[in-house]
């Protein structure tokens, strides 16, 4: 969704759809990525929190984005197969201030080491069962009923390194000037998103080129 549609209210379903995985990006007659079109590099570099010879991988997202639930199991199942010297960063946007709650409660699943356990099931509660999970209480009392005490939750939604992992995130989001979600960031260098490329199947596709890139030293 592009930053301008955003609104709780007025969210309806979407689904993504368009080719196979990337690797069919990589075959006979594939498109070669264009930049400016199907990628933008950055003006400024973003720094990395990532060792030598590694390189970053960012999904940008917002919980109730019907796009980014769409675009959630292709993603998961690419980030299970990544190439070893890919890292992989999940960056939950904020684009109003009304997205925060969503936003610490991915940063408190990372702090608990519960992204695996959890994050699918709140994109599932939010999209398949419409359950209204934006602000803390609502979001402590649904992590109450997946395992996840209430207490713990508050605790660690409102502790200070959730504080700070939550305004490092918006900072990346305004650095990488994302203006929609989902959207993929590369090296701290370039950004697409479904807006680029018409899919989110094919910015997967141009991520991987680039990395490719990336990875003969471009």
């Amino acid at each position: 969704m592009k930053r301008r549609d955003f609104s709780l209210a007025a969210i309806s379903a979407a689904t993504v759809t368009g080719l196979p995985l990337a690797a069919q990006a990589q075959g006979p007659g594939a498109k070669k990525p264009v930049e400016g079109t199907d990628y933008l590099s950055l003006d400024k570099r973003v720094p990395t929190d990532v060792g030598a010879g590694k390189i970053e991988l960012i999904e940008f997202f917002w919980y109730s984005c019907p796009h980014c639930n769409s675009f959630e199991p292709q993603f998961a199942a690419w980030v299970k197969a990544a190439p070893k010297d890919v890292v992989v960063v999940r960056v939950p946007v904020r684009f109003r201030d009304d997205f925060e709650a969503q936003q610490r409660a991915y940063y408190v699943f990372e702090s608990l080491n519960m992204v695996d356990a959890m994050h699918g099931k709140l994109f599932h509660a939010i999209h398949t069962e419409r359950q209204q999970l934006n602000t803390a209480p609502a979001l402590a009392a649904w992590a109450n009923k997946n395992g996840l005490p209430e207490k713990k939750f508050l605790d660690t939604f409102n502790s200070f390194g959730v504080a700070t992992k939550a305004r490092r995130a918006t900072q990346l989001q305004e650095a990488f000037k994302v203006q929609g979600v989902p959207a993929l960031g590369v090296a701290g260098r370039f950004y697409t998103d479904g807006s680029l490329t018409q899919t989110m199947d094919r910015a997967l596709q141009v991520a991987e080129y680039l990395i490719g890139e990336v990875r003969r030293g471009r």
